[in-house]
């Protein structure tokens, strides 16, 4: 199977997120960078549906150039082919992104088979947008299903679940589609030490993206305000017991 997977360079989850002065962009210059969560979760089920049935995995940013360090990450795991769509600007709109997402995936398929399964994870850790793997599927015009929490591959089909309240929706596409994977499908590997020094080495395609302006302007990045919570230490050993019971009492538990 050819599989691809669209993954993105964001802030580690959990950081403090501070904004430039001009509120356009976020600033890096004590943050950690990570590959966002869901997206690991779909590198992480491609390496695993070609260990079970073969083939190959491609791994595609757009980003600065520091998003090759995702793409070795990407090697250091199991995948097999990097490319990399480098920009300058302040992050793209999802519609800008998704054109040349789909330019380059188009370049990866001219001389080949079309990927059997597009991955993305179901919405980035920072902007939260959910639309450029939608986007990609329909300009494609791919099958797509968003949320997806299991992926089964039989021939030429693919069963994806989806989970809903009380239950899973299970969807049978033909391939080539597209998926959107939800975090928790999977617990991603660790890099082996093996694979750290392989990914060292790993050939990184470079490809600079071309794709016009989307119809969606960023105004400005707001940070929401801080809340702090205060910890009310009642006592230390047993001469905290009538407190204890008071707070419970107060919140209606006795």
């Amino acid at each position: 199977m050819r599989l691809l997977v669209c993954v993105k360079r964001v802030p580690a989850p959990g950081a403090r997120i501070n904004i430039t002065d001009d509120e356009q962009d976020v600033d890096a210059a004590h943050l950690g960078f990570t590959t966002s969560p869901h997206e690991e979760c779909a590198l992480e089920e491609a390496v695993q549906i070609v260990e079970e049935h073969g083939g190959e995995v491609t791994v595609l940013t757009l980003g600065p150039a520091e998003a090759e360090e995702q793409l070795r990450y990407a090697a250091s795991v199991g995948a097999h082919h990097f490319v990399l769509l480098p920009v300058t600007e302040v992050d793209w709109d999802p519609q800008r992104t998704a054109n040349a997402l789909v330019k380059a995936i188009e370049n990866l398929e001219e001389n080949a088979e079309p990927f059997d399964l597009v991955l993305f994870g179901n919405e980035s850790a920072d902007s939260g947008g959910f639309q450029v793997g939608v986007r990609v599927a329909h300009a494609l015009d791919r099958p797509m299903v968003n949320g997806i929490k299991g992926i089964e591959i039989a021939e030429n089909k693919v069963t994806a679940r989806r989970e809903i309240d009380g239950g899973f929706e299970v969807y049978a596409i033909p391939t080539p589609a597209v998926l959107g994977v939800k975090e928790g499908i999977n617990l991603p590997r660790y890099p082996t030490m093996k694979g750290r020094l392989a990914s060292k080495k790993a050939e990184i395609e470079i490809n600079e993206p071309t794709a016009e302006e989307g119809g969606q302007t960023r105004i400005r990045l707001h940070r929401p305000e801080e809340k702090v919570s205060e910890t009310v230490i009642l006592g230390n050993g047993p001469e905290a017991a009538p407190a204890v019971v008071d707070l419970l009492q107060e919140l209606g538990v006795l």
